[in-house]
């Protein structure tokens, strides 16, 4: 009898946790990857996408239209070499130890929501902060024989910080085909309901 009840109690307890799962997994990021772990300075965090189906966007991210200049609509590619990249690859990176993901947006953007596992690397700031991303000091600028895979966003098809901050790099001597454009950035990251840190969700 108290084996029946005990069977009884675990079964329901699987059933439980099943369904649970099943409804966890029902908007997954892809077909085999519901959600993902990726390391990030404050430990391991799981993007996932929002589960409620009926979710929108508000606010800054819902705009469709902004003042044309300076909100102008991005080239596919902001210079040659230079990768452009999707959601997909920009995860993969962010699951790549040896590769960086970079918000090149203003601090005030970085700390209203960013991409877990991303560093805050303003465009205003890169010439001079190269060596965050494996590049060394010499006589003549920077050398960036060691320079790191990395990928920048910023907010979205219309921002052009991270296009800025690229060709700053590229100026600079940072090797092009190190180079990745997430042009999503966080409009579309949000659109498709992938976690944000540092601010809504």
């Amino acid at each position: 009898m108290i084996r029946t009840l005990l069977f009884a109690a675990v079964a329901m307890v699987l059933g439980y946790t099943a369904r649970g799962q099943a409804e966890e997994l029902k908007v997954g990021i892809a077909r085999d990857m519901p959600s993902v772990m990726v390391e990030t300075a404050d430990g391991p965090v799981e993007i996932s996408r929002i589960q409620d189906q009926d979710h929108e966007i508000t606010g800054d991210f819902a705009k469709t239209s902004r003042a044309c200049p300076p909100f102008c609509i991005q080239p596919m590619t902001p210079a040659e070499g230079v990768t452009t990249i999707g959601e997909l690859e920009l995860i993969a990176m962010l699951k790549d130890p040896e590769a960086l993901v970079v918000d090149s947006r203003t601090v005030d953007w970085f700390a209203g929501g960013s991409i877990p596992g991303a560093i805050s690397l303003p465009y205003t700031q890169v010439g001079d902060r190269l060596s965050d991303l494996g590049c060394e000091p010499d006589f003549d600028g920077w050398d960036c024989t060691n320079a790191r895979r990395v990928a920048l966003f910023c907010n979205g098809l219309w921002c052009g910080q991270s296009p800025t901050a690229i060709r700053a790099m590229i100026a600079a001597g940072y090797p092009a085909e190190r180079i990745f454009y997430y042009r999503g950035g966080m409009q579309s990251w949000r659109v498709l309901g992938l976690t944000v840190t540092g601010g809504e969700g």
